[in-house]
Formats: structure tokens, C-alpha cells, sequence
């Protein structure tokens, strides 16, 4: 499958997103833990919805139950052009429990709907390895038991970078320097 401009960098940063957040330096599994800090941060991250969307969007980790959505997922990651809209989408997707208030939340914002599709299509991307990273899905400690195993891994099969996904980079490059400007003007140091 191939994800639009927008899906395509985006579906990786949610993924080291995740990924910086489920170790700590010792290598335990800390994710469930940084995951229930972020939620209670959840009024300070949804400043940044917009323009770091993946940073946010991982308070929704295994928040979504997508039924019979998978074609509109699908549609929003694979046609250019196209805006996930949460008013499609959600009649198809339950919400944990736990989620729906944080829903409600973002729900308030003027792009709220917009964030909540993005949200919902990053984590269906991330419980579907075959449609978005190579990598093996991250997993809390209470879904190990129910883990699928996929061995498949784009790498393994990488092609040359087009010019499009040449550009995706250079956008992601931009999207990360913009993020950087936005958290040092919120008083935290920069990464270099």
C-alpha cells in the first residue's frame, strides 16, 4: 500500500514516537507507564496537535477499535488529497473507555475532528504492520498474550526513494525543525 505525502513520514515519527517511549535506559518496558504521564500532560499536548500530531496522537495507543472501517482508513492513507475526517470514521470505531473523555477533549479544538482521524489512522497503521512500518507493532504488557507475529518486512523488499518520497523526507525534515522552534519557544532545550 502506498500512503499519501502526509501518511507516509508522519506513519514513522508515530512509530519512534512510540518507540522512545517504551524503554527506559535500563531496556524495561516502560511504556504503559510514560503512556499514563502523557494522558495526564494531555491539556499541554493538545497545543501541539497540529503541528506535531504524532506527539499527540500516542495518548490514543490502543485506544481504537476499528470493526468496519478499514476501507475508509484506508482511503484517508492512500489518496492524496484526501483529509481523514473523524465524522466518517467514528460511526465504525468504538473508543476505550478510558479514551472517550481525552476524545472529548480534542473534540473541543477547531481541528479536533481532523486530529482524532489522524490519530485513529496512525494507530491502525501501527496494529497493521503489513500497511504501514516493517517493523513488528509495539505492544503493552497486557496484549502480549494475544500477539500476532508478522514476518514480513518491507525492508527486505526497499526499492530506490522516488522523488515523492525524496520530498516526504525533506517535508519531515521540516516538520521536525518546526517542532524543535516550537518546544524551545515553550521554554525546552533543543535536542542538539
Amino acid at each position: 500500500m502506498r500512503l499519501t505525502s502526509f501518511f507516509h513520514p508522519l506513519r514513522s515519527a508515530y512509530q519512534a514516537e512510540l518507540d522512545d517511549l517504551t524503554s527506559d535506559s535500563e531496556g524495561k518496558d516502560v511504556l504503559r507507564k510514560r503512556l499514563a504521564e502523557k494522558r495526564k500532560e494531555f491539556d499541554f499536548l493538545v497545543q501541539m496537535m497540529e503541528l506535531s500530531p504524532e506527539m499527540v496522537a500516542v495518548v490514543f495507543h490502543r485506544a481504537f477499535h476499528f470493526g468496519s472501517a478499514a476501507s475508509t482508513l484506508e482511503h484517508f492513507l492512500t489518496a492524496e488529497g484526501t483529509q481523514p475526517d473523524w465524522t466518517e470514521l467514528a460511526p465504525a470505531i468504538t473508543l476505550e473507555t478510558w479514551a472517550q473523555p481525552l476524545a472529548q477533549r480534542v473534540l473541543q479544538e477547531p481541528q479536533g475532528a481532523w486530529f482524532l482521524a489522524v490519530a485513529a489512522c496512525l494507530e491502525y497503521l501501527q496494529q497493521h504492520p503489513r500497511l504501514g512500518m516493517a517493523t513488528a507493532p509495539v505492544q503493552d504488557d497486557e496484549d502480549n498474550d494475544n500477539a500476532e507475529e508478522d514476518e514480513y518486512n518491507d525492508n527486505d523488499h526497499a526499492q530506490p526513494l522516488s522523488a515523492d518520497d525524496a520530498a516526504d523526507l525533506q517535508d519531515a525534515d521540516s516538520r521536525e525543525q518546526a517542532r524543535e522552534d516550537w518546544l524551545s519557544d515553550q521554554g525546552f532545550d533543543r535536542k542538539d
